[in-house]
């Protein structure tokens, strides 16, 4: 282990001795690790530009965006443009007229939000969704909360495609419901954002708000409510601006009726435990989570994405098992007592309480919540008997339930598991999970005439011999099947690599008895009792090894899979493709014909077995340490000979000849830093071109491309 990480597993140790012995308050509660309290009244609908009183933030230094002379305001009265220098001219009442921005009415208290979420388009309308979380005591529901869209089928979006906006300061984004912490001019203002108050056909929408869930709270009750929104696809791609109450503006993007979408991909979106955020915050940022968000959003800002997929990880819920009412159960060694412990009404509460607050934390904080509102792991890979204990099984089906809730705006109670009567479009429901009390919830989603998004659900069947059950199978290819004769290009989000370096040497070598690391961790022994988890004293990274699709427990399913897309692919004319994350590095896999010894290589464009698999991650967390990363590189360039009894070669495309500052490098196949992806479907060629955006250096943000391309179809069915 290099020193940064002995540092992060001391870091880590010290942690754990503060959390591991918690004291009741005087009104008999432990206090909460997390804790989140109603948004600042000044930031909620108003969004005031002063940071809230206690623990002001460093102002960030403004962007070439406030500087270039396109940027411009429009006032309310005379509706010209305006720049900044020439605002800062105006009388007092002048400028407060200028930037006004209106107000909630009635008023919300919100915890978290706006929040959207992108289902499918269907016979060319649009389908997407968006929530709020407020809290009750500080809201007025007379009349219920309405979210009002509007948009413009005959006028084109005006953003502009400017270059180079993103120069390496902190890309000062302006107030957001979301982020009382920013300080610069409205973002309203932005002519790359338009005007969509024009033209005789503007449509205006009123979604009144569905109450979908309440959390009981300590401090009160927070209600969950979800607005619908459906929108006709037009000639031109449309900016949609929407409010909730009347209150501030915001806006997306959605495509034209012929377009494929421009989307953005992530996963691994916060920081392991015993990592230092700091560590990764360049200069001009607020904190280590936002200098690729930061990016993402500065090419958002120069050419909108029409929706943002994420990946697995997309919070990191470490810190449950340092809530003060698991702490005896997190303390037991044997297996068997921790199996055996009784789940109280205490520890139940307090799971439901992490779980909220940390979502809410997570989802209404910096440049993420910012590209949530403007651009549409963990749990199964342990032995079973731990899984079906009773606090094991309950943490597992309560993430599940917050992830339905937070992630795709679902209740089960409120809107059932029958999918052809289902409120979500794109959703296919499978079978019922072994450990989580729900059914798992796939989604086959439409991304353009030739474009389609599969995103299985991985976690809710998992065993530790099992990804997804053959009833999930089943339903996710027969809707398959269902896709239109246009479709080129499917992509299947899995979010763990299926093609990638095997790692079965180091499985093996966790998995021993006799590995005397794990057995001196497993007796926290010379500092290493970070090595070992919280819940049944295994390596921390064999769990993670365990949820792999080459780990041994899956191999077979992986290849049974790869030849059912397969088979699919070259009856449909579909090209296959693979969008993975979880692994902290970039990378790109590939499956393809077995060369015959007497025939030249098939092309990629008629090869319906090639099939890429983009590796993206992590758009936040730490890579893994440089000892890591050269054994997978080492293992990367081999040919795998698994799939040679279906004709298929496996190996990793050596995509990184460069670090990303130009300098040559060793290691072509991995790359070990932060990063997140582009996809594009090119109309000229019919290739969808993936752009995997990698941090030139460590916390600074900006990022250089690693472009990839996968052909269209071009073999007949069959």
């Amino acid at each position: 282990m290099d020193a940064a990480g002995f540092r992060a597993h001391k870091r880590a140790q010290k942690d754990d001795e503060y959390f591991t012995s918690p004291h009741r308050g005087i009104d008999g509660r432990f206090t909460p690790v997390e804790q989140v309290r109603p948004m600042d009244e000044q930031f909620i609908g108003g969004f005031g530009f002063l940071p809230p009183p206690s623990s002001p933030p460093t102002p960030l230094p403004k962007d070439a965006i406030y500087t270039d002379p396109a940027f411009h305001l429009v006032t309310t009265t005379s509706q010209i443009s305006m720049s900044s220098s020439q605002l800062s001219q105006l009388t007092p009442v002048e400028r407060s007229h200028a930037l006004r921005v209106a107000r909630m009415s009635p008023h919300l208290q919100f915890m978290v939000g706006p929040l959207l979420r992108y289902d499918t388009t269907v016979d060319g309308v649009w389908h997407g969704a968006a929530l709020i979380v407020t809290s009750d005591a500080g809201s007025t529901y007379e009349p219920h909360p309405s979210l009002t869209y509007r948009y413009d089928p005959d006028r084109p979006s005006q953003h502009q495609k400017m270059k180079n906006t993103f120069v390496g300061n902190s890309f000062d984004l302006g107030p957001h419901p979301a982020d009382p912490h920013s300080t610069s001019l409205p973002l309203s203002s932005s002519p790359i954002n338009g005007n969509a108050s024009s033209g005789p056909h503007l449509a205006s929408e009123q979604s009144p708000g569905q109450e979908i869930w309440v959390y009981p709270g300590a401090g009160g009750t927070f209600t969950f409510w979800r607005f619908m929104i459906h929108i006709p696809l037009g000639l031109n791609e449309m900016e949609v601006t929407y409010s909730i109450n009347g209150g501030q503006e915001l806006r997306f993007f959605v495509p034209a009726k012929q377009q494929n979408m421009r989307w953005a991909s992530y996963s691994c979106n916060g920081f392991s435990a015993g990592v230092n955020p700091d560590d990764f915050r360049g200069p001009g940022f607020q904190s280590g989570y936002d200098p690729c968000w930061i990016d993402l959003l500065a090419h958002h800002h120069e050419e909108p994405f029409h929706v943002l997929v994420g990946g697995g990880d997309q919070l990191y819920c470490d810190g449950l098992t340092r809530e003060p009412e698991l702490q005896e159960w997190v303390a037991k060694i044997k297996p068997e007592d921790k199996q055996s412990y009784p789940l109280t009404d205490e520890i139940l509460q307090a799971i439901d309480r992490f779980y909220f607050n940390h979502y809410c934390q997570v989802f209404r904080s910096g440049a993420f919540a910012r590209a949530n509102s403007s651009i549409f792991n963990g749990f199964g890979s342990y032995p079973d008997s731990l899984q079906n204990s009773p606090i094991f099984r309950t943490i597992g089906s309560r993430g599940y339930f917050f992830f339905l809730l937070f992630q795709c705006f679902l209740n089960v109670e409120v809107d059932g598991i029958e999918d052809q009567k289902h409120i979500n479009r794109s959703i296919i429901i499978g079978g019922n999970g072994p450990f989580v009390d729900f059914p798992s919830h796939s989604f086959l989603g439409y991304l353009g005439p030739q474009t389609s998004i599969l995103l299985l659900d991985c976690r809710a069947e998992r065993k530790k011999d099992q990804v997804c059950s053959p009833t999930q199978y089943e339903k996710v290819f027969a809707r398959l099947h269902q896709l239109p004769p246009s479709t080129e290009h499917l992509v299947v989000q899995i979010g763990i690599p299926i093609a990638y370096p095997r790692m079965v040497a180091l499985e093996r070598a966790l998995e021993s008895k006799f590995n005397p690391i794990v057995a001196l961790a497993k007796n926290g022994s010379l500092g290493l009792s970070g090595f070992v988890n919280s819940f049944n004293r295994e390596a921390e990274l064999l769990d993670d090894l365990n949820d792999h699709w080459t780990a041994r427990a899956h191999k077979q399913e992986r290849n049974w899979l790869i030849s059912k897309l397969q088979e699919f692919a070259r009856a449909k004319s579909i090209r296959v493709s693979f969008l993975s994350g979880d692994v902290h590095c970039a990378a790109v896999g590939v499956f393809k014909s077995l060369k015959d010894k007497n025939s030249p290589e098939i092309t990629p464009a008629m090869d319906h077995r090639y099939m890429v698999n983009i590796v993206t991650s992590a758009i936040v967390n730490t890579p893994p340490p440089n000892a890591v990363i050269r054994l997978v590189a080492s293992l990367a360039g081999k040919t795998h000979k698994t799939m040679h009894r279906v004709q298929t070669d496996e190996t990793m495309i050596p995509l990184f000849q460069q670090d990303p500052d130009g300098s040559p490098r060793g290691q072509k196949f991995i790359m070990g830093r932060r990063n997140w992806c582009i996809t594009t479907y090119d109309s000229t060629t019919g290739d969808l071109k993936f752009d995997i955006r990698v941090e030139i250096e460590k916390g600074g943000g900006r990022t250089q491309g690693y472009p990839v391309s996968t052909p269209r179809p071009c073999w007949k069915n069959s």
